[in-house]
């Protein structure tokens, strides 16, 4: 048999996951084309003088997901250095209340009825209304693709968006459980996980804030980025071929057909082509009669900064939230007035507590993401440092005493630096998950009317977050190999 020969364009977290999942069955032969010096996409390190720390996605979600997938693949869990978040994290109030968030719900009720008296009966509700969607939400929609878009409009579909209130957005539905203003804020920031604005993100999104106490948080020793050189490692062995520093500057279309790329200049055929890469920025590599005409909404930007401190903030939980006065006003100024935020709130990654490889011996690392608007006209050069300041007061008066005294160096990246990176309008996390971006009104595996062209990543369904990504490479793989093992042998090479 002669083996389908497939290119895959990007070498980002899905690229690389269809790829070793289509690696294992034998069927296929696999080149990956990146631009850039090395793989990975937004799952990247920052690394200066003996310091690491995660460039991108940092709070591991879903792990019998992602670890469910990856053995699927072939790599074993055993492989993956995961270690629990407990607490899962602090919420920190601006009149210094904290909240405390557990996998564990005994000790949830615990925390609410200390912080929040009168709010565990909503709780309650809240998981388990959550736990029967979830398992609908998952069974009808993230292991489903809808390349045949009627597919999706079945009795028993619109059946289960009414159960998980796809009507309703985040925070309407976060209000039917809790009353009090700050645990709402707290149930409806995980969609800022996606780049969501709680006010337009369908109500399907809470299951995320539902999935970390049903399935924790966790962390991969060295690093979330750590991930991308075991899958390396993994393709390499099975003679999947990297390109790096190869810039595929056209996908080869005739007659509806794709047959290969065009790669630094050099035409290449190929059975099947692959686009990892952040849609509808690929639009540029089809022809333009085929090019996706819909105009699309980014999802939030981000503001990070990453620090090399010569120290570590010993506490017992690696990740913060701190959120501001007026959550509904800085979430207004990131996705509707798109001004920089007056007074936003902030996240903080401190994993040295629990991870000594990241900086030298005594040192530690530290990252800091503020939402902030996408495609803004902000002059992020003028505009970057005053801003950088006003987030290291607060966090000097909120949880990191003397902290410029203690920050050897730091790097800071911007939604300007994200879209020079090729990430939509600068946007941090694909396409924003609105109601008419999500779901059948997603993007899908087969983007474009063009045979023997797929997709896959963060801005294709099911969506964000690398679980998820991670999913939708397997429903591009079980796509494919059921293609293939469908068509008449003589049409799959075998000598008849």
């Amino acid at each position: 048999m002669k083996k389908k020969e497939i290119a895959i364009v990007g070498g980002g977290i899905g690229g690389l996951v269809t790829a070793l999942l289509l690696s294992k069955q034998g069927e296929f032969k696999i080149s990956i084309f990146e631009k850039q010096d090395k793989v990975g996409g937004r799952m990247d390190f920052v690394e200066k003088n003996g310091y690491k720390i995660d460039k991108g996605p940092t709070i591991i979600l879903l792990p019998d997901m992602l670890t469910s997938i990856l053995e699927e693949g072939g790599i074993p869990k055993e492989r993956l250095p995961l270690m629990a978040c407990n607490p899962l994290y602090h919420i920190h109030y601006p009149d210094g209340q904290v909240y405390r968030k557990y996998a564990d719900i005994e000790r949830q009720v615990e925390e609410l009825n200390q912080t929040f008296p009168g709010e565990e009966q909503g709780f309650r509700r809240f998981m388990e209304d959550m736990s029967v969607r979830f398992t609908d939400g998952r069974r009808s929609f993230l292991e489903r693709s809808f390349t045949n878009k009627l597919s999706f409009f079945t009795g028993k579909n619109l059946s289960t968006l009414l159960k998980l209130k796809a009507y309703q957005n985040v925070r309407r539905m976060t209000e039917t459980y809790f009353s009090h203003p700050k645990l709402v804020d707290a149930y409806t920031l995980q969609t800022l996980y996606i780049g969501g604005h709680p006010n337009y993100s369908p109500a399907m999104y809470s299951l995320v804030s539902y999935s970390e106490h049903a399935h924790g948080i966790w962390y991969l020793k060295g690093g979330y980025a750590s991930l991308i050189q075991i899958l390396k490692d993994e393709l390499e062995e099975r003679g999947v071929a990297i390109h790096i520093s190869s810039n595929v500057e056209q996908v080869n279309i005739e007659q509806k057909t794709c047959r290969g790329i065009t790669v630094n200049g050099e035409r290449k055929h190929f059975d099947k082509v692959i686009m990892n890469g952040d849609f509808p920025m690929m639009n540029h590599l089809v022809d333009e009669t085929v090019q996706s005409k819909r105009k699309y909404t980014p999802s939030s930007g981000c503001m990070l900064l990453y620090m090399g401190l010569d120290k570590v903030y010993h506490d017992e939980t690696i990740h913060k939230f701190f959120m501001s006065e007026n959550f509904d006003k800085h979430m207004e100024q990131v996705f509707d007035t798109q001004v920089l935020p007056e007074d936003p709130s902030f996240y903080t990654f401190h994993p040295s507590i629990i991870d000594e490889t990241l900086a030298p011996e005594g040192k530690g690392v530290l990252y800091t993401l503020v939402p902030v608007p996408a495609n803004a006209q902000i002059d992020w050069k003028k505009e970057k440092h005053m801003f950088v300041e006003k987030i290291i007061d607060e966090m000097e008066r909120r949880g990191f005493p003397d902290l410029r005294k203690h920050i050897e160096w730091m790097d800071i990246r911007t939604p300007e630096d994200a879209k020079e990176d090729g990430l939509f309008e600068g946007g941090s996390f694909g396409i924003a998950p609105t109601l008419l971006q999500s779901g059948v009104f997603r993007p899908q595996l087969k983007p474009y009317a063009i045979d023997e062209l797929y997709a896959v990543g963060a801005s294709i369904h099911p969506g964000g977050g690398v679980p998820i990504v991670m999913q939708g490479a397997k429903l591009l793989a079980d796509h494919l190999l059921k293609e293939t093992i469908d068509q008449p042998l003589n049409e799959r090479g075998v000598n008849v």
